[in-house]
């Protein structure tokens, strides 16, 4: 998506990446409503990210409130077992082989997919967790019934379920 504006009224003029920054603010805005996670945590980053990511891919920000329309789409989009990471590539590949010159809004997103795949973060490992408290046989040491095994996993893979329940708590 083209800049909505520049500075300048010849070729040389700054580009203003508008799309990706109404797109961040409303991935913004949407964790912190749901107050998940304090705004300076890397979750809320990766969940912040993965939420623009996906409002900038899917057509780009819109202006003022999010839609209801819009927010079914997040959702379905940021759905368990979406293959949200292959659509992101898809997406990302799509948009730089458009014509054209120079897109900000691009390489503010690309930035963010290469820190979203390339940083890791400790987190629990949900498969490893075992048997549910009610199902322990009670003779474990931790008082819960629960050993926490936590495992270092792709910012992405933290985010995007953070953002998804962002999103159903809109």
């Amino acid at each position: 998506m083209r800049p909505e504006r520049h500075d300048g009224a010849g070729s040389g003029g700054l580009l203003v990446p508008m799309a990706w920054m109404c797109a961040e603010y409303h991935a913004d805005e949407l964790l912190r409503t749901g107050d998940l996670m304090k705004p300076a945590t890397l979750e809320f980053r990766a969940g912040r990210d993965a939420l623009a990511l996906t409002i900038f891919l899917s057509d780009g920000a819109v202006a003022g409130a999010l839609p209801a329309t819009r927010v079914d789409e997040l959702r379905l989009l940021t759905a368990y077992g979406t293959p949200w990471r292959r659509w992101v590539c898809e997406r990302l590949g799509a948009l730089a082989a458009a014509p054209g010159g120079p897109d900000p809004d691009l390489a503010l997103a690309r930035v963010a997919w290469r820190w979203l795949e390339e940083t890791e973060l400790l987190a629990a490992d949900l498969e490893a967790i075992g048997p549910l408290p009610w199902e322990s046989a009670g003779d474990e040491e931790d008082p819960d019934g629960q050993e926490t095994v936590q495992v270092w996993t792709p910012a992405w893979q933290l985010g995007l379920p953070l953002g998804h329940l962002a999103i159903h708590l809109y």
